[in-house]
């Protein structure tokens, strides 16, 4: 099978071994279906493996320009609309290369996650539906500002809080209300709320509340069943079902109390522990800044588009396609390189051995990993990593964060 990746024509064997019928009198080792399929699925892996990669540096790509482009349009531009649904479509198509990397990790232990702020991913939501829909809509969103960090894959539980807000908004009556709340909650033993089983320790609580058509109470018991739907038209009934999984594979609960014709409450409670993970960029947040930060990738797609970010924030940007190259700039340059930023993933040097050798060679500068394929081992190197697709707001303040007080 051929596959264009990176200009070259690559091509991989999905049938190593020949028809065995041919080699039955010959070879009888050759009959072994457990090699032939082991070849096979080793094939495929290395396949998904390299469309995930691709997948994601144009994802970043495409996220980083409209990230960017949102950032500095007003409230009212007539474009805010459309930006906003290219942003939702590249989140959506993340999802996908997170599943295709996911797949091709040939280890089957569990990925590790980042700690972050259910804060940002509830706002960008609320902000796509104030966005788009059409009938006048009360919104009441009140987010603790001091929230736990919880472990999350953040696209799921985006899509998750979708969901939660898309039934909200399709229950309203005239004069619909719609409500948005976090909390820290901290349990000094189990604890159920409705059909939500909560173990002692830490959560973040998601609340959305509506004043809608509420759940009649036969219905109420059955609302995570898959397939089970009392809407009309070609829903699927795994809505519901579908937000059930995500929390609860993310180790919390989803608990849901109604009324008929007096709204609905759904509350998500994730996991949490004792930390406080900064939430997005409000107005008046300062991003911009004057060192000199070096952006190493193999992708000159993603090099273009870290350039532009940047020195539009201030920054001034070099750029390396290579570790090798990475290492000359730094060894030559007059100026201190303050930053590196540099993918992990890269022919011949990667961004690991890139980073050990600009260790030794320029013990002041501060590094940031960037991946959308492989993720930090341990809570020390969460700190100074970025995972693909990034947004134009979180590259530049893990920026700030990692380059510190000035």
């Amino acid at each position: 099978v051929g596959l264009q990746v990176r200009g070259e024509k690559r091509f991989l064997l999905l049938q190593l071994l020949p028809d065995t019928t041919e080699l039955a009198g010959t070879n009888p080792a050759a009959l072994d279906a457990g090699l032939a399929h082991k070849q096979k699925l080793d094939c495929a892996l290395q396949l998904a493996r390299s469309v995930a990669l691709d997948f994601n540096n144009a994802l970043t790509s495409v996220l980083g320009y409209t990230s960017l482009m949102l950032s500095k349009a007003e409230a009212a531009h007539p474009w805010r609309r459309t930006l906003l649904e290219i942003e939702k479509s590249a989140a959506k198509a993340a999802e996908v290369a997170a599943d295709l990397a996911a797949f091709s990790l040939q280890e089957k232990e569990a990925r590790s996650q980042a700690a972050g702020n259910v804060n940002v991913i509830l706002q960008r939501c609320v902000e796509f539906f104030q966005n788009s829909r059409k009938e006048p809509t009360a919104w009441n969103v009140q987010l603790d500002r001091r929230l736990f960090a919880a472990k999350f894959d953040e696209a799921k539980i985006q899509q998750a809080f979708m969901k939660i807000l898309e039934n909200a908004v399709e229950s309203l009556w005239e004069n619909g209300r719609v409500g948005v709340q976090t909390r820290n909650v901290e349990l000094a033993e189990p604890t159920q709320d409705r059909n939500a089983k909560l173990a002692a320790g830490l959560y973040v609580c998601a609340e959305i509340s509506d004043n809608g058509c509420g759940i009649e109470p036969d219905v109420l018991p059955r609302i995570f069943e898959p397939f089970f739907t009392t809407k009309k038209g070609t829903h699927r009934g795994l809505g519901l079902a579908w937000v059930y999984g995500i929390v609860t594979n993310h180790g919390g609960g989803v608990a849901v109390s109604s009324q008929p014709e007096a709204g609905a409450s759904v509350r998500v409670y994730l996991p949490a522990e004792r930390s406080i993970v900064r939430d997005r960029a409000q107005a008046g947040d300062d991003l911009t800044g004057n060192q000199t930060i070096l952006m190493v990738d193999d992708e000159d797609l993603l090099l273009t588009m870290g350039e532009t970010i940047l020195s539009s924030y201030g920054y001034h940007v070099l750029t390396a396609n290579s570790g090798q190259k990475a290492l000359e700039i730094i060894s030559k340059s007059d100026k201190t390189i303050d930053l590196v930023i540099t993918d992990l993933v890269m022919p011949v040097m990667s961004g690991r051995e890139l980073a050990e050798q600009v260790r030794r060679l320029s013990p002041g500068t501060r590094i940031l990993s960037v991946s959308g394929y492989v993720w930090p081992g341990s809570k020390q190197e969460e700190i100074t990593y970025l995972q693909k697709p990034f947004t134009t707001q979180e590259l530049l303040m893990k920026v700030k964060h990692v380059l510190g007080p000035t």
